[in-house]
Protein backbone atom coordinates (compact mmCIF):
# COMPACT_ATOMS: atom_id res chain seq x y z
CA UNK A 1 0.00 0.00 0.00
CA UNK A 2 1.19 3.51 -0.86
CA UNK A 3 0.28 6.70 0.97
CA UNK A 4 -0.19 10.16 -0.47
CA UNK A 5 -1.25 13.37 1.24
CA UNK A 6 -1.73 17.10 0.85
CA UNK A 7 -2.16 19.94 3.34
CA UNK A 8 -3.24 23.59 3.32
CA UNK A 9 -3.88 26.34 5.87
CA UNK A 10 -5.81 29.50 5.03
CA UNK A 11 -6.53 32.67 6.96
CA UNK A 12 -10.08 33.29 8.08
CA UNK A 13 -12.06 36.32 6.98
CA UNK A 14 -12.34 37.60 10.56
CA UNK A 15 -8.54 37.64 10.82
CA UNK A 16 -8.26 39.41 7.47
CA UNK A 17 -10.57 42.16 8.67
CA UNK A 18 -8.50 42.63 11.84
CA UNK A 19 -5.19 42.38 9.94
CA UNK A 20 -4.18 39.33 11.97
CA UNK A 21 -2.01 36.47 10.70
CA UNK A 22 -3.21 32.94 10.10
CA UNK A 23 -2.76 31.23 13.46
CA UNK A 24 -3.16 27.68 12.10
CA UNK A 25 -0.31 25.45 11.06
CA UNK A 26 -0.38 21.91 9.69
CA UNK A 27 2.18 19.63 8.07
CA UNK A 28 3.03 15.99 7.47
CA UNK A 29 5.87 13.71 6.42
CA UNK A 30 5.74 10.43 4.53
CA UNK A 31 7.96 7.56 5.58
CA UNK A 32 8.88 5.70 2.38
CA UNK A 33 5.32 6.40 1.12
CA UNK A 34 4.01 3.62 3.38
CA UNK A 35 3.43 5.52 6.60
CA UNK A 36 2.53 9.09 7.47
CA UNK A 37 3.04 11.37 10.45
CA UNK A 38 0.67 14.34 10.58
CA UNK A 39 0.27 17.26 12.96
CA UNK A 40 -2.24 20.12 13.07
CA UNK A 41 -2.27 23.08 15.44
CA UNK A 42 -4.55 26.07 15.98
CA UNK A 43 -3.11 29.07 17.79
CA UNK A 44 -5.33 30.56 20.47
CA UNK A 45 -7.04 33.71 19.27
CA UNK A 46 -6.35 35.41 22.60
CA UNK A 47 -2.62 34.53 22.58
CA UNK A 48 -0.25 37.27 21.42
CA UNK A 49 2.10 35.01 19.44
CA UNK A 50 0.00 31.92 18.89
CA UNK A 51 0.91 31.68 15.18
CA UNK A 52 4.51 31.15 16.31
CA UNK A 53 3.44 28.59 18.90
CA UNK A 54 1.36 26.54 16.47
CA UNK A 55 4.16 26.36 13.89
CA UNK A 56 6.77 25.43 16.48
CA UNK A 57 4.49 22.76 17.95
CA UNK A 58 3.96 21.06 14.57
CA UNK A 59 7.61 21.31 13.54
CA UNK A 60 8.73 19.89 16.88
CA UNK A 61 6.38 16.91 16.52
CA UNK A 62 7.54 16.06 13.01
CA UNK A 63 11.21 16.65 13.80
CA UNK A 64 11.06 14.49 16.90
CA UNK A 65 9.21 11.58 15.30
CA UNK A 66 11.37 11.59 12.16
CA UNK A 67 14.43 11.57 14.39
CA UNK A 68 13.40 8.59 16.50
CA UNK A 69 15.71 5.78 15.42
CA UNK A 70 13.78 2.90 13.87
CA UNK A 71 10.42 4.41 14.79
CA UNK A 72 7.47 2.28 13.66
CA UNK A 73 3.89 1.90 14.73
CA UNK A 74 4.44 -1.76 15.47
CA UNK A 75 6.28 -2.92 18.57
CA UNK A 76 9.38 -5.10 18.34
CA UNK A 77 7.39 -8.32 18.39
CA UNK A 78 5.08 -6.98 15.62
CA UNK A 79 2.06 -6.95 17.93
CA UNK A 80 -0.06 -3.77 18.17
CA UNK A 81 1.04 -1.46 21.01
CA UNK A 82 -1.27 -1.13 23.98
CA UNK A 83 -3.28 2.03 24.61
CA UNK A 84 -1.10 2.59 27.67
CA UNK A 85 2.06 2.49 25.54
CA UNK A 86 0.53 4.77 22.93
CA UNK A 87 -0.38 7.30 25.62
CA UNK A 88 3.20 7.23 26.86
CA UNK A 89 4.49 7.86 23.33
CA UNK A 90 2.29 10.90 22.96
CA UNK A 91 3.01 12.11 26.49
CA UNK A 92 6.71 12.15 25.60
CA UNK A 93 5.97 14.10 22.42
CA UNK A 94 3.79 16.64 24.25
CA UNK A 95 6.46 17.15 26.90
CA UNK A 96 8.99 17.77 24.12
CA UNK A 97 6.71 20.36 22.51
CA UNK A 98 6.13 22.06 25.86
CA UNK A 99 9.88 22.16 26.42
CA UNK A 100 10.50 23.82 23.04
CA UNK A 101 7.72 26.35 23.62
CA UNK A 102 9.19 27.21 27.02
CA UNK A 103 12.66 27.68 25.49
CA UNK A 104 11.25 30.07 22.90
CA UNK A 105 9.25 31.87 25.57
CA UNK A 106 12.34 32.37 27.75
CA UNK A 107 14.49 33.44 24.79
CA UNK A 108 12.06 36.12 23.61
CA UNK A 109 10.72 37.13 27.01
CA UNK A 110 7.21 35.93 26.13
CA UNK A 111 4.70 34.56 28.56
CA UNK A 112 4.18 30.87 27.83
CA UNK A 113 0.48 31.67 27.36
CA UNK A 114 1.47 33.92 24.42
CA UNK A 115 2.24 30.70 22.47
CA UNK A 116 -0.95 28.83 23.36
CA UNK A 117 -2.24 26.40 20.72
CA UNK A 118 -4.12 23.16 20.26
CA UNK A 119 -2.40 20.06 18.93
CA UNK A 120 -3.58 17.01 16.96
CA UNK A 121 -1.18 14.25 15.91
CA UNK A 122 -1.55 10.98 14.03
CA UNK A 123 0.91 8.25 13.06
CA UNK A 124 -0.54 5.85 10.52
CA UNK A 125 -0.01 3.04 8.08
CA UNK A 126 -2.63 1.34 5.93
CA UNK A 127 -3.11 -1.16 8.77
CA UNK A 128 -3.18 1.05 11.85
CA UNK A 129 -3.46 4.58 13.20
CA UNK A 130 -2.35 6.03 16.52
CA UNK A 131 -3.73 9.49 17.28
CA UNK A 132 -3.99 12.12 19.98
CA UNK A 133 -5.79 15.41 20.46
CA UNK A 134 -5.38 18.30 22.86
CA UNK A 135 -8.08 20.90 22.42
CA UNK A 136 -10.64 21.24 19.64
CA UNK A 137 -10.43 20.45 15.93
CA UNK A 138 -11.01 16.95 14.59
CA UNK A 139 -9.49 13.81 13.14
CA UNK A 140 -11.78 11.76 10.89
CA UNK A 141 -10.83 8.40 9.39
CA UNK A 142 -12.46 5.91 7.07
CA UNK A 143 -11.41 2.32 7.67
CA UNK A 144 -11.56 0.18 4.53
CA UNK A 145 -15.14 -0.68 3.54
CA UNK A 146 -16.56 1.35 6.46
CA UNK A 147 -18.08 4.79 6.99
CA UNK A 148 -16.31 7.95 8.12
CA UNK A 149 -15.57 8.00 11.85
CA UNK A 150 -14.68 10.85 14.21
CA UNK A 151 -11.87 9.74 16.51
CA UNK A 152 -12.34 12.27 19.33
CA UNK A 153 -15.05 14.60 20.51
CA UNK A 154 -13.60 18.14 20.38
CA UNK A 155 -12.59 19.44 23.80
CA UNK A 156 -14.82 22.42 24.46
CA UNK A 157 -14.94 24.55 27.59
CA UNK A 158 -17.85 26.18 29.33
CA UNK A 159 -17.63 29.33 27.19
CA UNK A 160 -17.40 29.96 23.44
CA UNK A 161 -13.93 29.43 21.95
CA UNK A 162 -12.72 27.91 25.21
CA UNK A 163 -10.66 24.72 25.03
CA UNK A 164 -7.49 23.10 26.36
CA UNK A 165 -4.18 24.28 24.92
CA UNK A 166 -0.85 22.50 24.96
CA UNK A 167 0.44 25.23 27.26
CA UNK A 168 -2.31 24.46 29.81
CA UNK A 169 -1.34 22.83 33.09
CA UNK A 170 -3.90 20.10 32.36
CA UNK A 171 -2.77 19.45 28.75
CA UNK A 172 -1.51 15.90 29.32
CA UNK A 173 -4.36 15.08 31.68
CA UNK A 174 -6.91 16.26 29.08
CA UNK A 175 -5.12 14.62 26.13
CA UNK A 176 -7.31 12.18 24.20
CA UNK A 177 -5.55 9.14 22.76
CA UNK A 178 -6.67 6.19 20.64
CA UNK A 179 -5.32 3.42 18.45
CA UNK A 180 -7.30 1.79 15.65
CA UNK A 181 -5.81 -1.51 14.51
CA UNK A 182 -7.59 -2.11 11.21
CA UNK A 183 -6.96 -1.26 7.56
CA UNK A 184 -7.23 2.50 7.01
CA UNK A 185 -8.14 4.09 3.67
CA UNK A 186 -8.59 7.82 4.42
CA UNK A 187 -7.52 10.30 7.11
CA UNK A 188 -8.50 13.94 7.59
CA UNK A 189 -7.20 16.22 10.34
CA UNK A 190 -8.39 19.79 10.75
CA UNK A 191 -8.58 22.75 13.09
CA UNK A 192 -11.88 23.87 14.55
CA UNK A 193 -12.50 26.40 11.76
CA UNK A 194 -14.14 23.58 9.80
CA UNK A 195 -15.94 21.82 12.65
CA UNK A 196 -19.42 23.14 11.99
CA UNK A 197 -19.28 22.41 8.25
CA UNK A 198 -17.69 18.95 8.57
CA UNK A 199 -19.12 17.54 11.81
CA UNK A 200 -22.71 17.18 12.97
CA UNK A 201 -22.37 18.88 16.34
CA UNK A 202 -25.64 17.36 17.57
CA UNK A 203 -24.10 13.88 17.71
CA UNK A 204 -20.47 14.48 16.62
CA UNK A 205 -20.69 12.36 13.48
CA UNK A 206 -18.94 13.33 10.21
CA UNK A 207 -20.84 14.75 7.24
CA UNK A 208 -20.17 12.32 4.41
CA UNK A 209 -20.81 15.02 1.82
CA UNK A 210 -17.88 17.00 3.22
CA UNK A 211 -15.32 14.19 3.31
CA UNK A 212 -16.28 12.15 0.25
CA UNK A 213 -15.14 14.79 -2.32
CA UNK A 214 -11.83 15.13 -0.48
CA UNK A 215 -11.25 11.39 -0.67
CA UNK A 216 -12.28 11.31 -4.34
CA UNK A 217 -9.79 14.09 -5.08
CA UNK A 218 -6.98 12.03 -3.53
CA UNK A 219 -8.06 8.93 -5.41
CA UNK A 220 -8.25 10.60 -8.81
CA UNK A 221 -5.31 13.03 -8.65
CA UNK A 222 -1.79 11.90 -9.45
CA UNK A 223 0.14 15.13 -8.87
CA UNK A 224 -1.21 16.59 -5.62
CA UNK A 225 -0.85 20.36 -5.21
CA UNK A 226 -2.65 22.35 -2.56
CA UNK A 227 -3.22 25.26 -4.95
CA UNK A 228 -5.16 22.99 -7.32
CA UNK A 229 -7.90 22.00 -4.91
CA UNK A 230 -7.48 22.57 -1.18
CA UNK A 231 -6.45 26.21 -1.31
CA UNK A 232 -9.32 27.31 -3.61
CA UNK A 233 -11.73 25.25 -1.53
CA UNK A 234 -10.61 26.82 1.76
CA UNK A 235 -10.72 30.30 0.20
CA UNK A 236 -14.10 29.85 -1.48
CA UNK A 237 -16.87 32.39 -0.74
CA UNK A 238 -19.34 29.57 -0.07
CA UNK A 239 -17.13 28.16 2.69
CA UNK A 240 -16.20 31.56 4.09
CA UNK A 241 -19.90 32.41 4.36
CA UNK A 242 -20.22 29.57 6.87
CA UNK A 243 -17.02 30.04 8.86
CA UNK A 244 -14.82 33.12 9.36
CA UNK A 245 -12.07 31.35 11.32
CA UNK A 246 -8.67 30.17 10.09
CA UNK A 247 -8.94 26.78 8.40
CA UNK A 248 -6.49 23.90 8.00
CA UNK A 249 -6.93 20.61 6.18
CA UNK A 250 -4.55 17.67 6.14
CA UNK A 251 -5.85 14.73 4.12
CA UNK A 252 -4.20 11.39 3.36
CA UNK A 253 -5.08 8.31 1.38
CA UNK A 254 -3.73 4.77 1.48
CA UNK A 255 -4.09 3.10 -1.90
CA UNK A 256 -2.99 -0.11 -3.62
Amino acid sequence: MDCKAVVSSEIGTSHQKLNLPCQDYAQYCLLENRAIIGAVSDGAGSAKHSEIGSKLAVETVLGYLKGVEGHTIKSEDSSPPSLKNVRQIFTTIVEKVQEELQKLSDKNNYKIEDLACTLLIFIATSEEIMAMQIGDGFIVIRPSNEEYQLLFKPNKGEYANETTFITSSTAIEDMQVDIISKPISFICASTDGLEKVAIKLSNYSPYERFFSPLETYLQETVDLKEEDYLKPFLQSPSLNSRTDDDKSLLIALFKE
